[in-house]
């Protein structure tokens, strides 16, 4: 079997292939099939997908807006900020279950942090927020530079300011 072409993240479209998609969550796996093109038409989120080959998803995130108060924040987050804190909200970075291990999650956690650092270049955002959905997954973005709130467990957050 060939090497395998991996596509970098780019806006989820309508003729790629959603259908194959499986991870450890269920749920995971449901909200892309069922909600991930509405989000992303009526503007509730952006949507990125990689892609083996030209169609097949196999890792996926998506960013929104959002906002935090401070009373959650880390202090390096909350400082000389207004209440509540703009952010933006890393949502559901997940990898298909056949394709874990292979770098594609830290891969799109950089091109997510890219994305919102130029954002915030243009408007006010602090932080890259994300709710770690298991301890493994909080362990990850742990070991990327994320900090936890002082209050809600599993609510990370990355400065971006």
């Amino acid at each position: 079997m060939g090497k395998l072409k991996y596509y970098p993240p780019r806006i989820l479209e309508d003729a790629f292939v959603l259908d194959e998609f499986s991870c450890a969550q269920p749920s995971l796996d449901d909200w892309l099939k069922k909600r991930a093109r509405k989000n992303n038409k009526t503007g509730a989120s952006r949507v990125y997908a990689v892609t083996c080959g030209p169609r097949n998803v196999v890792a996926y995130y998506s960013l929104s807006a959002g906002s935090v108060s401070h009373s959650i924040s880390p202090g390096r987050i909350k400082r000389n900020m207004p209440e509540p804190i703009p952010i933006a909200v890393l949502g559901r970075l997940v990898v298909d279950s056949s394709h874990a291990g292979k770098g594609l999650g830290a891969g799109m956690l950089k091109d997510a942090l890219l994305r919102s650092q130029r954002i915030a270049e243009q408007m006010g955002i602090r932080a890259l927020l994300c709710h770690a959905i298991d301890n493994a997954a909080m362990e990850f973005y742990k070991y990327h530079g994320f900090i936890e709130s002082p209050i809600e467990p599993r609510t990370m957050m990355m400065p971006l300011a």
